[in-house]
């Protein structure tokens, strides 16, 4: 019984930084480079008969080369809310609608822009790795815890916080391994 309570706590807590990880990717994803992807429009909302509903949800996203992104609204009443939407963003886009598409073009990054991305991203690091150490001090409460409630051994305990503890480190190596490759993505001309 003490072995699988323990187990628990640990694949609980992997399972947790594995979310970590995947938002962080998805956060990352959103930092846009000089290059034109349809992912950065994923979290631009627009109204939708008084739902504010993603982008994705109301408009065909398409690249029309690797600059420009072409945006179709399903309906014609959309064009201008969703251009409005784009531009009021805070990504520093400036659509252009011709006929019922709308085009996004992605303009090149500025060496100073490109600076200010780094610091976003390198902020959106720290907080993935707060989070993670965050998941690591839940498990470990929860590990005293049994100890306390007679369910673990202190040394069942000390080997699970061992193992938490490598489970923190190779998840906060992840964050830096995968904030390394965008900041040398961001920095490529």
């Amino acid at each position: 019984m003490a072995d699988q309570t323990i187990a628990d706590v640990k694949k609980s807590a992997e399972q947790k930084m594995q979310k970590t990880i995947e938002a962080f990717k998805s956060d990352l994803g959103k930092v846009r480079t000089g290059r034109a992807h349809t992912g950065i429009l994923d979290h631009v909302m627009v109204d939708y008969y008084g739902n504010m509903t993603p982008v994705p949800q109301v408009a065909n996203v398409t690249l029309i080369d690797s600059r420009t992104i072409g945006v179709q609204p399903w309906e014609k009443n959309l064009v201008g809310k969703v251009e409005k939407a784009i531009r009021d963003s805070d990504l520093g886009l400036n659509p252009a609608t011709q006929g019922d598409v709308i085009r996004v073009p992605t303009p090149a990054l500025t060496e100073e822009r490109r600076r200010d991305l780094i610091k976003v991203i390198k902020g959106e690091g720290e907080n993935a790795r707060v989070a993670v150490r965050n998941v690591r001090r839940d498990a470990n409460t929860t590990l005293k815890d049994m100890i306390k409630n007679k369910i673990a051994s202190e040394d069942e305990e000390r080997r699970a916080q061992d193992d938490v503890q490598k489970l923190t480190d190779k998840f906060i190596a992840e964050i830096d391994k995968l904030l390394q490759a965008k900041e040398a993505d961001l920095m490529a001309i």
